[in-house]
């Protein structure tokens, strides 16, 4: 991970970073499995 801090951006309290990202990636495929949206053996 890098060691600099992100920059601020005036009026964002939540900036997304790369753990974010794939933190709603993971649990929107754990969703589309669950619903059966896409097949399980698909998700590794």
């Amino acid at each position: 991970m890098s060691q600099t801090p992100p920059e601020p951006r005036p009026g964002s309290a939540f900036t997304w970073n790369e753990d974010w990202l794939a933190t709603a990636v993971g649990l929107a495929l754990i969703s589309l499995v669950l619903v059966g949206a896409i097949p399980e053996w698909l998700v590794p």
